[in-house]
């Protein structure tokens, strides 16, 4: 089997999880708008998926490492996802919807993460680029936002769970077919959490970008409703995610050549000055294909944030603790940074309106650029390993 026939059942995953996974992200909050939750109640329910992700990511990496497999405990997510998706989608009541939403996300939280290692282990194997795998990631979720989002806007949002369904059940059909990877890695403990709490640098970092993380956690929740609140459909929703995310994959595809020439901090600070430029216009506008057209720059926004984010968190921390350093990363990126984000865009959107929560959004990425940009040219941003 060539290395291009084994990596496409990888490819193929991460091309139908991240196609179930955009229509959580883009049509959720016009659902549980539809299910007659407010701004608030919506902030509520989307900021559980954060809050699981703490603790089912932790825990599925544990069971990873103990049984030393990364395929078993994905097919066991999969399952998980499409049994809890359609119980969930049955609920009606905030503390319903809540409560089942809560088993849902522990199932599908860790499942982008999985698949992110699997590939960057795979691609470690194969000696080919992880970013041309991930991309694959990217392309489902832009395939997905621009066809679901058709479909609904003919049928109604309230149908989101049949072609959620779909992507799930191909994603667990080729997960069988996965090729797996020895996970040599020990599970993680304790010790290891505490050296990396006394990593200061680390800390510092962790704490810097979450001015950036929270902003952009908000949007991911919130943008949909704020296009509905301009008077776009479900269809120009999903027209938004599939540029943002086109863009994503291209920057996914080619970064590699970037960060040769510079210092990664300094893509993280030309990342986080776009997002404050970038919430701003959005605060501004009030035609929803405006915000369209800006959604290109959620490539060179979050594609390149996170991509020289994760590599400085690798350079800040030893080998033997990344494990650990990377999960700490992702409960900030997407954990803490999503329930907060989550939580204060719901009220914000609710008793202000979407301007004012994106007003406040680049503000908050604002404050964060700058407090990076004193970090990198303070000894504490300099302190990373070779």
């Amino acid at each position: 089997m060539s290395n291009q026939d084994s990596l496409t059942p990888l490819k193929m995953l991460l091309f139908s999880f991240h196609a179930t996974n955009t229509i959580i992200i883009s049509f959720l909050p016009l659902y549980l708008k539809y299910k007659g939750l407010n701004g608030t109640e919506i902030g509520w329910v989307l900021a559980v998926g954060p809050l699981a992700s703490i603790f089912s990511q932790p825990f599925w990496g544990y069971m990873s490492d103990k049984y030393k497999t990364v395929k078993r405990m994905l097919i066991i997510c999969i399952i998980g996802l499409l049994i809890s998706s359609v119980l969930f989608f049955q609920m009606n009541g905030l503390i319903a919807i809540i409560l089942m939403g809560a088993v849902f996300y522990f199932f599908t939280s860790p499942i982008g993460a999985l698949g992110d290692s699997l590939a960057q282990r795979r691609a470690d194997d194969l000696q080919v680029s992880f970013g041309t795998i991930r991309t694959w990631g990217s392309i489902g979720f832009a395939t997905s936002s621009l066809i679901v989002g058709e479909i609904l806007s003919s049928i109604g949002v309230q149908y989101m769970i049949w072609p959620y369904v779909i992507f799930g059940a191909i994603a667990l059909a080729v997960a069988f077919r996965l090729t797996d990877v020895k996970v040599e890695s020990d599970p993680i403990q304790f010790s290891d959490i505490k050296q990396l709490l006394q990593n200061k640098p680390f800390l510092i970092f962790l704490f810097m970008i979450m001015f950036l993380t929270i902003s952009h956690r908000a949007n991911d929740s919130f943008i949909g409703l704020y296009i509905v609140q301009l008077g776009g459909s479900e269809g120009l929703v999903g027209l938004a995610w599939f540029v943002g995310v086109v863009s994503e994959a291209l920057v996914f595809a080619l970064a590699g050549r970037w960060f040769r020439k510079f210092h990664t901090l300094i893509f993280i600070i030309i990342a986080g000055a776009l997002y404050s430029l970038r919430w701003f216009i959005y605060a501004a506008v009030e035609d929803p294909m405006v915000i369209i057209a800006l959604q290109v720059l959620h490539g060179v926004t979050f594609g390149v944030f996170y991509l020289a984010a994760l590599e400085y968190v690798t350079r800040l921390i030893p080998r033997l603790l990344q494990s650990t350093g990377h999960l700490m990363f992702y409960a900030v990126f997407f954990g803490i940074s999503g329930i907060i984000g989550s939580l204060t865009g719901g009220a914000l959107i609710d008793s202000f309106g979407g301007d004012i929560l994106y007003m406040g959004m680049a503000f908050c990425a604002l404050t964060g650029t700058i407090f990076l940009t004193l970090y990198h040219v303070l000894p504490f941003g300099k302190k990373v390993r070779g």
